[in-house]
């Protein structure tokens, strides 16, 4: 079946957590793909420059430095657009890998205000223009650690759990609506930043989490599945994607070559 091209009431995209990894990577593809894609992070120097990059590559892309966790902001941001065609809710990220007995509750509570409720805010901000495109499309990047549990992980994989629910019932509560609701969970990804900013910054933890894994996913392999679920035809919504790397099998069994 072949791509949609986006109708010019829905050739914006809005892409959260923009600035590095999976997001970035979704906003080059989305790009190549005919969107005009509007970046969003807390780094302003790297989505400026990311913009930039697309821009001189013959995309089109503007940056907007956002916390996704501060609501005025976000219903600040939301007043620049009167119709949006996509938009991808990737903010989010993990901290820490302690056992629930001595996780910290700082580390839980950031990871829910990022996870969830800045994708709740993105989304009721941005919902009225969705609508207002009639042929909108929100994307929520959640995990394979919202459909499971793995030791270590508790506080990541409630907030993902809870990006899992908030897609979920979005979709029944919009049904009959020209919006569609689609959930990306991907597993083992291998990024720059994301296994090093869950440990603080140590190198060699991160490391260890893709320790003999000849392939883990790539932030590209996810973009290029993201890409392919919003430029389906309209009437087609993937409500949800599970993609694992192939020596993944689930969260907790993984095929390593030591």
């Amino acid at each position: 079946m072949a791509a949609a091209v986006p109708s010019a009431a829905s050739r914006i995209a809005v892409v959260t957590g923009a600035s590095s990894g999976i997001g970035a990577a979704t906003a080059r593809q989305l790009a190549a793909a005919g969107y005009r894609v509007v970046l969003t992070a807390r780094r302003k120097d790297r989505i400026e420059a990311l913009a930039e990059e697309i821009n001189k590559g013959g995309g089109k892309a503007a940056a907007y430095a956002l916390d996704v966790t501060d609501r005025a902001a976000v219903d600040e941001f939301a007043t620049a657009f009167r119709a949006i065609g996509v938009l991808v809710n990737n903010a989010g990220g993990a901290l820490g890998a302690d056992p629930v007995a001595t996780g910290d509750p700082a580390d839980w509570r950031q990871m829910y205000e990022t996870n969830v409720i800045g994708t709740l805010n993105v989304t009721q901000a941005l919902l009225p223009a969705l609508t207002a495109s009639g042929d909108g499309t929100v994307v929520v990047v959640s995990s394979t650690a919202g459909h499971g549990t793995y030791e270590g992980g508790a506080g990541y994989v409630a907030a993902k759990h809870g990006a899992h629910v908030l897609a979920e019932t979005l979709r029944l509560e919009i049904v009959g609506t020209p919006v569609r609701v689609i959930e990306i969970a991907p597993g083992m990804v291998r990024t720059d930043e994301f296994a090093l900013t869950r440990f603080g910054g140590d190198a060699d933890k991160a490391a260890s989490v893709y320790e003999g894994v000849a392939e883990p996913l790539t932030a590209d392999d996810v973009a290029d599945t993201i890409t392919w679920a919003v430029t389906r035809p309209s009437h087609v919504n993937v409500d949800l994607l599970v993609l694992r790397p192939r020596a993944q099998a689930s969260n907790t069994k993984v095929h390593r070559e030591l």
